[in-house]
Order: C-alpha cells, then sequence, then structure tokens
C-alpha cells in the first residue's frame, strides 16, 4: 500500500512538472504563432528583401517606405556598445567582490549592486534624459545628447549588476581545491585568478553575458527615452537612433489597426524575437561549449 502511495505521488509531482514545462514551451510558441499572424500580411505590399534592408522608415508617408534596417542597425550599435562598457566592468566586479574584497566590504558591495539591479528602466531612462544628455551635449559640443552612446551607456548601467551578480556567484562556486592546489604550485593570487578561476567559471561567465545583453538588446524603455528616436543610418556614437524595441513602443498606439503600418510593426517584433532567439542559440552553445572543455580539465 505505501508503494503504491509513493508511486502515485512521484507520478502526480512528475506529470505536474510536465505539465509546468509543456505550459511555458506552449505560451512561446503562441507567442511566435501571434507574432507571424499579426506580422506576415505586410510581406504582400513589400518583398522581404527590402523590408529587412530598406534604408528608410516612413511609415505614415504616401507611399509608404518599410525599411527597418536602420532601426536594426541601431539594435545591434546600442547592443555592441553596451557590451563593450557592461561585460568588463561587470566580470570584473564580480572577480573584485568573490576573490580580492575583505569579507566586510563585501558585506557591503555585492547587496548594493543587486540593489542597483533592482532600480526601474523608467528611473535608469530619465537619469540619462535629464542628467547624462545634457552633460554629453555640453562635454563634446554636440546637438543633443539623445543619442546612440547615452542609450549604450544607461543599459550598460541596467545589465552590469547582471552581470556582476551572476558571475560573482560562478567563480565563488569554483572548488576551493583547484584554487589551493594552484597557489600550492607557486602561483600568485592574481596568477590563479586568470589562470585558474576565469577558465573554471567560463560556463558562469558566459550565462551572466547571455542574460545581461539579452536585457539590453530587448530593453525598450529606456531606448525609447535617450536614443533620440532618429529612424536613420548612425554615422557616429553620438547619432539619434532609434532601436527596433522603441519603434514598436512609440508607433504601435499611433498604428491604424490591421493597417499597413500595424502589420509592419509586428513584422519587426518578428524580427527583434528571431535576432533574440539566434543570439540566445550561440550563446547557449558557447556555453555548453567552456562547460565540457571546464568538465574535461577537471
Amino acid at each position: 500500500m505505501k508503494h503504491a502511495v509513493r508511486q502515485f505521488r512521484e507520478f502526480s509531482i512528475r506529470g505536474f512538472f510536465f505539465i509546468m514545462a509543456f505550459v511555458s514551451i506552449a505560451i512561446l510558441c503562441l507567442i511566435l504563432i501571434f507574432l507571424a499572424k499579426e506580422g506576415l500580411p505586410i510581406f504582400e505590399k513589400v518583398s522581404i528583401k527590402d523590408f529587412l534592408f530598406g534604408k528608410y522608415w516612413y511609415p505614415t508617408y504616401d507611399p509608404a517606405d518599410f525599411g527597418i534596417f536602420p532601426l536594426i542597425v541601431a539594435s545591434l550599435a546600442v547592443t555592441a556598445c553596451s557590451a563593450a562598457l557592461a561585460i568588463p566592468l561587470g566580470i570584473m566586479t564580480a572577480i573584485y567582490i568573490a576573490e580580492i574584497a575583505t569579507p566586510r566590504l563585501k558585506e557591503i558591495a555585492k547587496p548594493a549592486v543587486e540593489l542597483l539591479a533592482s532600480l526601474p528602466s523608467v528611473v535608469i531612462g530619465f537619469f540619462g534624459m535629464v542628467v547624462v544628455a545634457p552633460f554629453l551635449q555640453n562635454t563634446f559640443n554636440i546637438p543633443t545628447g539623445l543619442n546612440l552612446f547615452n542609450a549604450s551607456l544607461m543599459l550598460a548601467f541596467m545589465s552590469v549588476p547582471t552581470i556582476c551578480t551572476i558571475s560573482e556567484d560562478a567563480i565563488t562556486s569554483v572548488p576551493t581545491e583547484l584554487k589551493e592546489a594552484s597557489l600550492a604550485l607557486g602561483a600568485t593570487h592574481w596568477e590563479t585568478i586568470v589562470r585558474v578561476i576565469i577558465p573554471a567559471s567560463l560556463s558562469g561567465l558566459s550565462t551572466a553575458v547571455i542574460l545581461g545583453m539579452s536585457r539590453a538588446i530587448g530593453e525598450t524603455m529606456v531606448v525609447l527615452m535617450v536614443a533620440g528616436g532618429a529612424a536613420m543610418m548612425p554615422s557616429s556614437i553620438f547619432s539619434p537612433v532609434r532601436p527596433m524595441p522603441a519603434s514598436i513602443a512609440a508607433e504601435m498606439a499611433e498604428a491604424p489597426f490591421r493597417g499597413d503600418h500595424y502589420f509592419a510593426l509586428f513584422a519587426t517584433g518578428m524580427t527583434l524575437f528571431l535576432f533574440t532567439l539566434v543570439f540566445n542559440f550561440i550563446a547557449d552553445y558557447i556555453s555548453h561549449k567552456h562547460r565540457q572543455v571546464g568538465a574535461a580539465t577537471l
């Protein structure tokens, strides 16, 4: 009797987790189907090539232009610039907290970084608009402080806490035996960090970068407020731009329901979804590869 009850309980728990996993996958598939249903009709009016590589986004003109290439370039440029700032800063901060800081300083620094991650994006965007934009405009003598660099700076500001927190956990989880063996062989603390700790935690560091950059590429409010809102090809890091999330958020409320503009915005959402999906697949492959290398080394 007890054996049957135990089997029924295990079956119920297994079924519950299966249902939860199935619901998550089903929701993702339904979102993708909805995006495709609302976005594909635009390709009856404009070819996929002209949509993806067209240089002009004028959806309200007559005739309208639905080229999202400037939006794609803006999204990639903002993400790349924010990554160049956030990845080194986040990982080096994590190394300092995990391996160099004193226990008392660690107790202060780690909660402070985690608290930074809880700041609403609209607050960060407001800071970039009111404080950073005038500073950039006056310092570099540029027409406007609402530009690609400002957006990248704010996105890096948002991504650093995520990268730092997960990286610090990955570094801390490296077995103590590896560190002690390196020190026992005569390596300095710095050499141990560079040659032992970082390679052993590459999988976790890759995951941290994935999550941090995923937040950056899909962020809407910050780029809507501080990127400048100009749907044109950037000529420098101080050019106003309009990434894909900002364009969707700014124009969806004004687009006529089931009109060409409406369909074009959903097609832009499909493109953003596919970019994020490909980015995560690549990053997951890199993370899995480093995990295998780390396991083989151990």
